[in-house]
């Protein structure tokens, strides 16, 4: 997920009430340093960096790099991740708040805030993604793992509006797909634009905000939450 990431959380999470082993969390730790790594030299270089180059710039040895992820492409995944997991932690927190607002303002609200950043480090990481995608246009490697990032990521939102909405599941596969989507065609857009294009063009709180809007708009489950 295209998200401005806060560097707390492991790529893949073990079920919420267990908590993670230390071991676990230095293996995460570990990943993300070598994906924050890897994203910075995609870039800045572009398909041309190797996984030598990245594990160089992470500090490790290349046998490490390769105890990790499989390919350098790979290596990517858990900074993408790891806004995807704020972004659900973040609906899952305004979910819960009984201020009447629907589903719908729920998810906008969630989404604006996973696409703002909270500090510097965050504010990087978004420029990173942007470069990522760029580079991805002329990369399968690098797009086949964006595109899996929000395969999983759709998956992941079912169970959380499934929670909230009152609509069965169709309904809740359906508000999945649009969440996911608008999040993933507003990073693309905002990506997309050329350094000089209207601020408002560039903003990837707004894009999202209006791309969950018109695609949402045909979901009435949506109009509620489930009491």
């Amino acid at each position: 997920m295209p998200t401005a990431p806060r560097p707390t959380a492991p790529a893949t999470a073990p079920p919420p009430s267990a908590a993670p082993s230390l071991t676990e969390r230095r293996k995460a730790a570990t990943e993300l340093e070598i994906a924050r790594a890897a994203a910075a030299l995609f870039a800045e270089r572009g398909s041309a960096v190797t996984a030598d180059d990245i594990a160089r710039a992470a500090g490790v040895a290349l046998r490490t790099f390769y105890r990790y992820f499989r390919t350098k492409e790979d290596a990517v995944a858990p900074l993408l991740a790891v806004g995807v997991r704020q972004w659900l932690a973040e609906l899952r927190r305004l979910a819960g708040e009984a201020d009447g607002r629907s589903v719908r303002d729920v998810l906008e609200r969630a989404a604006r805030r996973a696409l703002t950043p909270s500090d510097e480090r965050a504010a990087e990481a978004l420029r990173w993604t942007r470069g990522l995608l760029r580079v991805m246009r002329d990369d399968p490697a690098l797009r086949s793992v964006w595109h899996r990032v929000h395969h999983d990521s759709e998956e992941a939102l079912i169970p959380v509006l499934a929670e909230v909405t009152d609509g069965g599941p169709l309904e809740v596969r359906l508000a999945a797909a649009a969440a996911n989507t608008a999040m993933r065609v507003a990073v693309e857009t905002w990506a997309s634009a050329d350094d000089g294009a209207d601020a408002r063009a560039e903003d990837p709180a707004e894009l999202v905000a209006r791309g969950m809007r018109a695609l949402t708009a045909g979901l009435p489950g949506l109009d509620r939450r489930r009491a």
